[in-house]
């Protein structure tokens, strides 16, 4: 499980200090740089298409992990937009207080104990 944390530390770390120097070269405008590739129908595109997708669905998971209430659309959101810096944080958090239960972290208290 350490082996594990590192690298939520690690990946989020890594795409903190991307993003903080994309923002300085470019912008905070992703969609401005990105979308027009996504309109090309080439590779970059194709990855921005996959990577928008990865986003969704980590949103969706953390949102049905909280049974769609309101704190949970409101972190399903927030995973979508944020990625790597949200999520690492939100499961480093999950993972300690579930006592490194994988089970818990996956699915939620709720759905452990109706289990």
């Amino acid at each position: 499980m350490n082996l594990f944390k590192g690298f939520l530390i690690a990946m989020g770390v890594v795409v903190f200090i991307y993003t903080a120097v994309a923002i300085m070269n470019e912008g905070p405008n992703l969609f401005g740089s990105t979308w027009p590739l996504f309109l090309e129908w080439k590779w970059p595109g194709q990855f921005f298409m996959d990577f928008l997708t990865y986003l969704w669905l980590s949103g969706l998971w953390v949102a049905w992990r909280h049974e769609f209430s309101g704190v949970g659309i409101a972190l399903g959101i927030t995973a979508s937009l944020l990625g790597m810096i949200f999520l690492s944080i939100y499961l480093l958090i999950a993972i300690s207080k579930a006592n490194g239960d994988m089970r818990e972290v996956l699915l939620g208290k709720a759905r452990v104990r109706a289990a």
